[in-house]
């Protein structure tokens, strides 16, 4: 039995001028957010998947770094077959499989690179590839020399994936050569059989105006939306910390609980659960468990966050109502939408956040306690039906 792929990294290579398209293709809108953003995405969904470099210019970080904040950048060389290298450059050394993507690829399946993934891992090298549909001609002089026979032939995709140590031989003994158009025939050359994993036909790279309206229309077909609801009260203890929405915020108080007792967090959490019907935080961490005594929400978050993109979704938006008598929340709402917008990997433009007072009524009136509203809406796109 082959084993599953370890530690993987990816380079995703994005240095393209975009002159068939008038600007960079992979910095182009497709279903709200830029065709590399949803490259990147895609692989945030493999697990075996620790790391990934984006080879781009530098003038694309700031927009990346709006909805990723935990990936690597680095610049494009003069040639792909340059920018490889030097995503390669930046591949940490314990990587077993590295991978190599176009940045704009975005409708790759994650369930087709964890099989290319594996694949390499057992083979040495794969990449992922479909059956030619078209007769294809050979011509000479503008006339038909030859016709090949098409069940033979299969369009090569990306990713391309290989072990480590068969990347590295080929980019060393071969990298010099201007006229390979992917990283597969440099393996090739060095006498490695490449293993061929079926793809899907939506795995299509945007070159052309064309191919934009294709992967627009795939972006938008089977989409659902689906909003949660959470809620969550602590008591305020003297002497705690007090962290509201993963930003620590001074005061004489902190929440009382299991863990930082984030009220915030922990509500927007099970708001983020109940859209996917997922259950609540309190299965995922139960607080029975003395192991996780103390656990910081934002690693409680971040466990949500993971399977939110397990199951294919988007946070599209989220809101939060805390409702307290002390501190003053007012001052803080920029640095509290801030944190958020960071902890979910999301815009800020995508974060409400709002205090109420409790009008001196009960426990939370009398700076006691405080309680969390929130609301949380996700975007599911069923990629079985592309």
């Amino acid at each position: 039995m082959s084993k599953e792929p370890g530690f993987s990294s990816v380079v995703i290579v994005a240095g393209g001028s975009g002159r068939r398209m008038g600007r960079p293709k992979q910095m182009l809108p497709l279903g709200g957010k830029p065709v590399l953003v949803r490259t990147i995405q895609a692989f945030k969904q493999v697990p075996s998947v620790r790391q990934i470099v984006v080879v781009t210019p530098s003038c694309n970080w700031p927009e990346v770094l709006k909805y990723i904040s935990d990936v690597e950048f680095t610049d494009p060389g003069a040639t792909r077959l340059e920018s490889v290298k030097n995503g390669f450059a930046c591949v940490d050394k314990s990587a077993q499989i590295v991978a190599v993507h176009d940045g704009a690829r975005p409708l790759v399946n994650p369930t087709h690179i964890g099989d290319c993934l594996q694949a390499a891992q057992t083979y040495g090298a794969a990449v992922l590839a479909v059956p030619v549909k078209d007769t294809v001609k050979v011509a000479e002089n503008e006339f038909v020399a030859r016709t090949l026979d098409r069940n033979t032939l299969w369009a090569a995709q990306t990713p391309q994936a290989y072990r480590r140590e068969v990347l590295q031989r080929a980019l060393e003994e071969f990298g010099s050569q201007k006229d390979a158009t992917d990283e597969s025939q440099l393996v090739e050359k060095t006498g490695v059989k490449v293993r061929l994993v079926p793809s899907d036909y939506a795995n299509n790279k945007i070159t052309t105006p064309e191919d934009l309206i294709f992967a627009e229309a795939l972006v938008n077909k089977q989409v659902i939306y689906r909003t949660g609801l959470g809620f969550d009260l602590h008591r305020l203890e003297p002497g705690r910390k007090l962290f509201i929405g993963g930003a620590e915020i001074a005061h004489t108080k902190g929440f009382l609980g299991h863990s930082d007792g984030d009220v915030v967090l922990h509500a927007l959490c099970d708001a983020l659960l109940g859209a996917l019907c997922e259950g609540e935080i309190g299965i995922l961490f139960p607080p029975t468990d003395p192991s996780i005594k103390g656990i910081c929400s934002v690693d409680i978050a971040k466990k949500v966050l993971g399977i939110v993109r397990r199951r294919g979704a988007e946070i599209e938006h989220i809101d939060a109502t805390l409702i307290t008598e002390e501190p003053k929340i007012k001052p803080h709402y920029d640095a509290v939408r801030k944190s958020l917008a960071n902890v979910f990997e999301i815009p800020l433009e995508k974060v409400s956040f709002k205090s109420k007072s409790h009008e001196k009524v009960g426990e939370i009136g009398r700076g006691e306690a405080a309680m969390c509203h929130a609301v949380a809406t996700v975007k599911i796109t069923n990629r079985e039906t592309i």
